[in-house]
């Protein structure tokens, strides 16, 4: 620098060179910010990677039905069932950044990372957490023409009657975790039947085809009512109000199945944070909504009202827990 160059020549550069700095920041930002003002301008899209009818699938339009009205815009259901989730999950991590497709994501985006080793996604790194939406139990169920009404009888029936009794699951979700754990620490002999999803077991087990069966109230619950399956325990810490009778499996003697289901929505990373703070918005207000509290307890959801932050920690500390929990359960990718 010259050394006839005087202080204030050299601050007033500084200061034209900070000025063009924050003008070049400004104008790369801008068509970021203008994407978000404007959104959404258009129907959004959200992958729902089970089957139609499921408990998940259920959750997913109950949920988005009442946030479709907090974004004054149209969200279209896109099922994608099929290897444990992955397919659907899949596709939402390869559509464009902009916040038009999300995903729900349920416990089962979890235990596909620790049972599917080469996924062709990054559970975290793939996507942007959105809004945590539920949790819920998971009832043990069983098929009531057996002689059998606590969960120490059916481990005593099972055992009595090794190969004899079925299982019915949809591959690499929180029910078939549970179903296989169960199996590993009773030790009893029970078939597993892998279905597409978890609305054909319990098809099949009011057809007599499978006689045990985990899922959550939002299907399990009027069958329980109308005697059409039993209800053995459910897996909260504490009993449910709804099923006040039923005790939980850690007073069944099974306190390591102690195990509940959760979900929340995703998009794909590089989604610009005000979309996505936006999107946090909406499904909170939807989740605060008295009649959407009302219609997601009847069928066993607790909704939830998270920051992005507060469900991004939560899928990180679920990615840890998880892999243990699938390894002792012993089931391998089919």
């Amino acid at each position: 620098m010259p050394k006839n160059w005087t202080g204030r020549a050299i601050a007033q550069i500084i200061r034209t060179t900070s000025a063009c700095l924050l003008a070049g920041l400004a104008v790369s930002a801008a068509p970021a910010l203008v994407r978000a003002q404007a959104y959404p301008s258009k129907p959004i899209k959200m992958i729902v990677p089970y089957t139609p009818g499921s408990p998940v699938d259920v959750l997913a339009r109950v949920v988005t039905q009442a946030t479709s009205r907090e974004l004054n815009q149209t969200i279209v259901i896109d099922n994608r069932p099929g290897a444990g989730t992955t397919i659907g999950t899949k596709a939402a991590a390869e559509s464009a950044p902009d916040g038009y497709t999300l995903l729900i994501g349920a416990t089962s985006f979890v235990i596909a990372a620790s049972l599917y080793p080469k996924l062709d996604y990054d559970p975290i790194k793939s996507f942007a957490p959105v809004a945590m939406l539920a949790v819920a139990p998971q009832t043990l169920v069983i098929a009531p023409s057996l002689p059998v009404r606590t969960v120490p009888e059916f481990v005593t029936y099972a055992k009595a009657n090794p190969g004899k009794l079925n299982f019915g699951f949809g591959l690499g979700t929180l029910p078939q975790i549970l179903g296989e754990s169960f199996k590993a620490v009773t030790g009893t002999d029970i078939a597993s039947i892998p279905y597409r999803g978890g609305a054909q077991a319990i098809t099949d087990l009011l057809g007599g085809t499978i006689h045990m069966n985990f899922g959550t109230q939002a299907t399990l619950l009027p069958l329980i009512r109308d005697g059409k399956v039993r209800a053995l325990a459910v897996t909260t810490e504490k009993r449910v109000s709804d099923l006040p009778d039923v005790p939980t499996m850690a007073e069944s003697g099974l306190p390591q199945l102690s195990l509940t289901f959760s979900a929340g929505v995703l998009t794909t990373v590089g989604t610009p944070a005000p979309i996505v703070d936006r999107l946090n918005a909406a499904f909170n207000a939807a989740l605060r909504s008295p009649d959407l509290v009302a219609t997601m307890a009847k069928l066993g959801f607790e909704p939830q009202n998270w920051s992005t932050r507060q469900y991004g920690d939560f899928l990180a500390e679920e990615m840890k827990r998880w892999p243990p929990i699938v390894k002792q359960s012993g089931v391998q990718p089919e």
